[in-house]
Formats: C-alpha cells, structure tokens, sequence
C-alpha cells in the first residue's frame, strides 16, 4: 500500500509542477497578461448607471 501511495504522491506532484511550468511559460505570457488586464477593460458600472440615470431625468 505505500508504495501505491508514493506513486500517487509522484504523480501528482508531477503534474502540479506540469502545469505551473506551462502556465508560467513564454508562450503563455500574452495570454496571461491579457487575463491580467481584463478587469481593466471592462466598462465602468458607475459611469453607466449614471448616464442611464441622466437619460432618465431628460426625458420628459
């Protein structure tokens, strides 16, 4: 049984470490800074709920 146990610990830690180095590769770098800056592209919540509020109040 620990020997099924330390294989399982291997392969795991293999994969963890897989997937860190892919995910921290050269060739994720602009993905991850695309991802990094979406936040930043979204539009503002508060300047659209004003100007809808403005719209509102100029309508009748």
């Amino acid at each position: 049984m620990a020997i099924l146990n330390a294989i399982a610990t291997i392969l795991a830690m293999v994969l963890f470490f897989g997937i860190v180095w892919w995910a921290f590769s050269a060739r994720r770098k602009k993905d991850n800074e695309q991802a990094a800056n979406l936040p930043f592209d979204l539009p503002d919540e508060a300047t659209q709920a004003k100007q809808t509020k403005d719209d509102e109040v100029k309508k009748p």
